[in-house]
């Protein structure tokens, strides 16, 4: 596509999306009496006006039937969790039935540890990207404590080429076959958090398995950002957030996929709950647990209903938008804020994109690597009604969500951009 450099170039191409009408459906926050741009959905995802509906929904129903609305009513929260396996099935590319949604992201990686992280004899190691989420960090480090092992010998970290910014899949499946006779797991994220790279999870999984390992993947920044096809591409587990690019609220609710293969293997070890025992048996209050069928087999508590109610309604729009039409305007919209970025009449002793230029190995975000006074540029854009993030030491993340932001939001940011450059001497 042939990008401008124009506000009427930007307005053009907003005329022309067919999505343009969902930013009406989500609520924008206030800086300076006016909506924000708002380019920080791979942090936090903006509110969808109809979450307040189905929150009330809940509300109404706890108000007037108390503990009976586990029973009555048109969707009791008995089977709340069962409304939701459908839309997060679609957003990851997966069998209903290999999915659940539960609990929060660490807790859930957690359990799925303790089913995928299984070492025995020489396969204890675990390969992994280096500068990992935290929670993906501390999760592996002490996991592998837990089975008696030190984590400098246990986690291998993979870590891009001196000089540049993203891993090569050539390297990461280069290191797995290297460790194979002594892997146990590939976890990895869908996305780096910090760069935005995308990992080729296709190939990784195949490479792992043929390595003996089981593979998995951490999708907080991948899942309603990028197509993904989770049993397609033979995944073993994988788990989720839903508060960044599923708008699903702060803290809310995570989901797991566990390939239907291990689905009704009751020899699988887990960490076992009174919700993921047999629904049918499951107020019989007996001893000895037996699973239910598929991912909901894992589940421990009874469903989170307010959290569960926001990502219902954020799980809607993804449906009515459809993945590869919000992938279509992502490539277009992070394209132009590239091509903006690079317009910046400054080199790259100043601002360096380290984000991947090939649009098939990054999602909505960029991560600029500002060199000179990053932090006081950050503080110049957000006192201009720029929301974006900050990330130590010198890293700002732009996310524009095809949901919500659109080419004259990029073009604008491209402006206050090059105007807060020369206010903090960058110019």
């Amino acid at each position: 596509m042939n990008y401008q450099n124009t506000l009427a170039f930007a307005q053009e191409q907003d005329q022309l999306d067919p999505l343009r009408h969902f930013k009406d459906r989500f609520y924008f926050p206030q800086v300076n009496k006016q909506d924000a741009i708002y380019l920080c959905g791979n942090s936090l995802g903006l509110q969808p006006k109809s979450a307040q509906m189905y929150i009330d929904n809940e509300m109404y129903k706890w108000a007037n039937l108390a503990v009976e609305g586990h029973f009555k009513g048109e969707e009791p929260w008995v089977n709340y969790h069962e409304l939701l396996a459908p839309g997060a099935a679609r957003v990851v590319g997966a069998r209903e039935s290999e999915v659940v949604v539960m609990n929060q992201l660490t807790v859930n990686l957690h359990l799925m540890l303790v089913s995928f992280y299984r070492p025995q004899g020489r396969r204890f190691k675990i390969i992994t990207e280096g500068g990992a989420f935290p929670s993906d960090q501390y999760a592996l480090e002490t996991q592998t404590r837990f089975h008696g092992y030190n984590p400098d010998e246990a986690v291998i970290e993979l870590f891009p080429r001196e000089g540049e910014h993203a891993l090569r899949t050539e390297d990461i499946l280069a290191s797995i076959k290297e460790h194979a006779d002594e892997l146990a797991l590939v976890m990895m994220g869908g996305i780096n958090y910090y760069t935005g790279q995308v990992f080729d999870m296709e190939a990784i999984t195949k490479a792992g398995h043929e390595a003996g390992a089981f593979v998995g993947f951490d999708l907080a920044h991948a899942a309603g950002n990028v197509p993904l096809h989770l049993h397609d591409w033979d995944v073993d587990f994988a788990v989720w957030c839903s508060y960044k690019y599923l708008n699903s609220g702060p803290g809310g609710t995570s989901g797991v996929y566990v390939h239907e293969r291990f689905g009704n293997d009751s020899s699988i070890p887990r960490f076992a709950g009174w919700w993921g025992h047999n629904a049918k048996e499951r107020f019989q209050m007996k001893k000895g647990f037996k699973p239910m069928e598929g991912a909901a087999g894992w589940q421990l508590s009874n469903s989170q209903i307010l959290p569960m109610a926001v990502h219902r309604a954020s799980l809607e729009l993804f449906d009515e938008a459809g993945m590869e039409n919000l992938r279509a305007k992502s490539e277009k919209l992070t394209g132009y804020l590239e091509y903006l970025i690079d317009d910046v009449p400054v080199g790259e002793d100043v601002l360096e994109m380290i984000t991947p230029r090939d649009p098939q190995a990054r999602g909505c975000q960029i991560s600029m690597l500002v060199k000179q006074n990053s932090r006081q540029l950050f503080d110049r854009l957000m006192e201009a009604g720029i929301i974006v993030d900050y990330r130590e030491p010198n890293v700002i993340r732009v996310a524009p969500t095809p949901l919500y932001n659109s080419f004259e939001e990029v073009y604008r940011f491209s402006e206050i951009l090059h105007g807060s450059l020369q206010t903090v001497g960058q110019k």
